[in-house]
């Protein structure tokens, strides 16, 4: 009875070290590949906007909202294309000096998308233009982007830069609703062009939906540029935009096996190490051990439900 109870109890440890290694993993080491994606996000956006002869433009402001730079509508001469990326590809740069906020933004919102930074909803315009363009970002992993957009305020600025300018958002509303309340990215009618921030509530869960809305600032005498979404489109529908904000999970069986070559792997360490209880025993047995659950918890992470 009592070798049962030390082995009960010595599994019970070790589920709880995974479990914590695994916490760990989620809210930091997810953000390695976030910080590296973003990278390469900057470097693809600077290319972009040298290959349309789009002067590069510094962005930011003071972090406590005082008195923030303003950077007004601003379009290219002669007036850029709208930008038309792939899922995944690089839209805008989006700075919010007053949380200090200064990431890449993507197309598209599924897990994959959000993995690299803020996406934007492709049933939505872009930045600068009429209507309500849409930005979704995690708050908790993936280096966590919107992880303090609980503390912006009305009348804080929200920078986006994309090619066919730079454009300034005044917030103006903030609140809480739930996972599938579309109707959030429907256009406002007593706003020409506004600009919707998305992301989960409260922090470490998907619950609910924490939504911060800016107007665009637009100096006298110019006007947002026209939305390159076609208000007719099949594409801008509820139940899409209701799909994007809920977010999904991924296949299980890949992890279900990464588990199992887990625990042989953890199985075959301990009874080498049991029957040779040396330091090198240990050492040869843990790098197996340490790849196979990294292989898992990558695996686990994307099994999980989307959370923002």
């Amino acid at each position: 009875m009592r070798s049962l109870i030390s082995g009960i109890g010595k599994v019970l440890v070790t589920l709880g070290l995974l479990l914590l290694l695994f916490v760990i993993y989620q809210l930091w080491g997810t953000g390695i590949y976030t910080a590296r994606a973003q990278k390469q996000l900057e470097r693809d956006f600077q290319t972009q906007q040298d290959q349309a002869g789009v002067t590069p433009t510094t962005l930011g402001g003071p972090t406590d909202g005082s008195t923030p730079t303003t950077v007004p509508v601003v379009t290219t001469l002669p007036p850029v294309a709208a930008p038309d990326p792939a899922d995944g590809d690089v839209l805008a740069h989006l700075v919010i000096p007053k949380i200090g906020v200064d990431t890449y933004v993507v197309e598209g919102t599924n897990d994959g998308d959000l993995r690299k930074g803020p996406g934007h909803y492709a049933a939505t315009p872009l930045p600068g233009q009429v209507g309500n363009s849409s930005i979704a970002g995690h708050r908790t992993t993936y280096g966590a982007p919107f992880g303090e957009l609980d503390s912006v305020e009305v009348g804080d600025v929200i920078q986006v830069t994309t090619l066919q300018g730079n454009f300034e958002y005044r917030v103006y509303d903030k609140f809480v609703v739930s996972p599938n309340a579309s109707e959030v990215l429907e256009p406002d009618p007593t706003k020409p062009a506004i600009l919707t921030l998305t992301t989960c509530h409260p922090r470490y869960s998907a619950a609910e939906r924490l939504i911060v809305k800016g107007e665009l600032v637009v100096p006298t005498g110019a006007q947002p540029l026209a939305s390159s979404v076609d208000p007719g489109d099949p594409e801008v529908t509820s139940a899409e935009l209701a799909d994007s904000l809920s977010g999904n999970s991924g296949p299980i069986l890949p992890t279900v096996i990464a588990g199992i070559v887990l625990v042989i792997v953890g199985g075959l360490w301990w009874l080498l190490f049991h029957r040779h209880p040396r330091w090198t025993t240990w050492f040869i047995g843990v790098i197996p051990f340490a790849i196979a659950l990294a292989a898992f918890y990558y695996l686990l992470e994307r099994a999980l439900p989307a959370n923002y």
